[in-house]
């Protein structure tokens, strides 16, 4: 449900029915929700200050007031699983929204001490307490502790791997072009001469056949496994 703040008055249905219950002094039952229907119908049909963006959950909960009553007034009146499950949920909505408003009170008394922090003892009325099982000892607190250790992930630490530096296939091909051009022709085997590993020799080789298909440079080889010999195309 929707809640509107009106002024320095929590305005809403729960508010309302919770207060005309308080009032009665009755406890949050189907039969007190019966016995306060007409008060809280009379304060819908007389009030001029609701909201009208709240006016459909009050309704709504009229409703359900009306339903409860209903069933208080004629024993044999008989209400379908969905109804039966909206009057259950009316009082727990009821009951959930009394102990927020107490909790909110407690709250605010707290907020008056002007304190950072607060215990969940402060608000909520129970103090903390230790209830050890009988006959416990240290050495129980000691195997219960290393169990809850246990369950705790250890931090894996991955093994370091050098990751080698891999010059990239383009980065090849403006070193050989800028080598062919300061000399007439050079070979393959002067191009990686210098070759660290054989991932370097083959993006050298992939290099050369990119400027051959790009009629960058040309290639020529006397014959099989003849030294390669290259030079920048001139037409």
């Amino acid at each position: 449900m929707m809640y509107q703040v009106k002024l320095d008055r929590f305005e809403g249905p729960m508010e309302l029915l919770l207060e005309l219950i308080e009032k009665e002094e009755m406890n949050i039952t189907e039969l007190s929700l019966a016995g306060v229907t007409d008060q809280y119908l009379d304060h819908i049909r007389n009030s001029e200050n609701i909201a009208l963006a709240n006016l459909a959950d009050f309704l709504s909960v009229a409703a359900r007031l009306i339903l409860i009553k209903s069933r208080a007034l004629i024993p044999s009146f008989q209400v379908s699983s969905e109804e039966e499950e909206e009057i259950k949920d009316l009082t727990w909505q009821l009951e959930e929204y009394k102990k927020f408003k107490e909790a909110a009170g407690q709250i605010g008394k707290l907020a008056s001490f002007k304190k950072i922090s607060y215990a969940r003892e402060g608000y909520s009325g129970v103090g903390a307490f230790f209830c050890p099982p009988e006959k416990v000892n240290v050495f129980d607190i000691k195997k219960a502790f290393i169990a809850v250790l246990a369950q705790i992930p250890l931090v894996e630490k991955l093994q370091e791997e050098i990751v080698a530096e891999v010059i990239t296939l383009e980065e090849k091909i403006t070193a050989l072009e800028s080598s062919l051009r300061l000399r007439i022709e050079s070979s393959f085997s002067e191009f990686v001469g210098n070759a660290d590993n054989k991932i370097d020799v083959i993006i050298s080789f992939l290099a050369v056949l990119e400027m051959v298909k790009q009629r960058i440079i040309d290639a020529d080889q006397g014959s099989l496994f003849e030294e390669i010999k290259l030079k920048i195309k001139t037409s």
